[in-house]
């Protein structure tokens, strides 16, 4: 592709390139590990101008944390780098619920700083909300490491837009990360008005529906191992009705001369001049792709054709394990 102009956004005080890059899949969740690929893919970016970086310690478990962060050595100057925690896990790691105790969040923070090999985090998430640990003491907690030097700004992640207010008055959070996209769209209900009332950035995670949008995934042809196997919306009656909204968007694409994926991504980001999704690839080749959507400017007649696919789309965006782990309100 022809080299483009990365434009830059903030996120909060935090300035970085108006896309990213989210990097469970390198090491998680779609099947086996694509670590040679997925550092090509985050070497790529980098050379794009796309600077946010995005990873987790449950991606791996630990080991996405390793890659990326070999994967950035020597360019560290040119990554705003995101990584997340808020789970325990068992002595065989394996996730065991979530944990916003100020324990596990020390305990987290030191274990990605080393995995990272990095000196500070530029943004740190709390991945999920743990009901059982009022999020004063989870945020007191994190302030705490921006106070030492080891965090920049802070974020959360599937939060409400009440814990996100009661957050932000303890210390202020830089952005907060939900699922969003042409197919998902809930937070448009109480959580980003919060966020533009307050100042805070938006992190819209699967921007592309997990792959469904681009009309390039088939349910049943996924690797035993993909997560999005027991997803509701990949799964029976409902990715086949599923499959014919993605339709909607591919006569959009072929209207700007563009893939399903740079018409779904337009679309997030034309939303909210705050925001920065992060598209999850394992390959270069994507990375350029996704770079295209931010060239395309939608017009009133592809809103009128794109904005309805959510409240025609079937079946829950995760399953029962999933959506345990979710405040109520989205």
């Amino acid at each position: 592709m022809s080299t483009i102009a990365i434009p830059r956004r903030r996120l909060g005080q935090l300035e970085t390139s108006a896309l990213g890059l989210g990097c469970m899949g390198i090491s998680f969740a779609y099947g086996p590990p694509a670590e040679e690929s997925g550092t090509q893919a985050i070497h790529r970016a980098l050379d794009l101008g796309i600077t946010m970086i995005d990873t987790a310690e449950i991606y791996g478990p630990f080991r996405n944390e390793e890659v990326v962060g070999a994967a950035i050595a020597g360019r560290r100057d040119q990554v705003q780098l995101a990584t997340k925690f808020g789970f325990a896990f068992t002595d065989g790691n394996r996730i065991d619920g979530a944990d916003g105790s100020p324990a596990n969040a020390k305990r987290a923070l030191e274990g990605s700083l080393k995995r990272l090999g990095v000196d500070y985090i530029d943004l740190w998430y709390q991945h999920r909300v743990d009901p059982k640990v009022p999020i004063e003491e989870t945020v007191g907690a994190m302030a705490e490491a921006v106070g030492a030097g080891k965090v920049r700004y802070l974020g959360l992640s599937e939060a409400s837009a009440a814990t996100i207010r009661r957050a932000h008055a303890v210390h202020p959070i830089a952005a907060v990360q939900s699922e969003y996209s042409l197919w998902t769209r809930g937070v448009e209900e109480s959580v980003l008005p919060t966020l533009t009332e307050l100042g805070i950035g938006f992190v819209p995670y699967s921007p592309l529906g997990r792959g469904f949008l681009t009309g390039t995934v088939r349910p049943d042809a996924l690797d035993a191992s993909d997560f999005r196997r027991t997803n509701p919306r990949f799964t029976g009656g409902a990715a086949a009705h599923n499959a014919t909204l993605v339709e909607i968007v591919k006569a959009v694409a072929a209207k700007h001369g563009a893939t399903p994926a740079q018409i779904a991504l337009a679309w997030v980001l034309s939303r909210n001049e705050h925001s920065v999704p992060i598209p999850g690839t394992t390959k270069a080749a994507r990375v350029e792709e996704n770079a295209g959507a931010l060239q395309i400017a939608l017009d009133e007649d592809d809103f009128a054709k794109l904005d309805g696919i959510a409240s025609s789309v079937e079946g829950d965006r995760y399953n029962a394990a999933g959506r345990a782990l979710i405040e109520a309100e989205l």
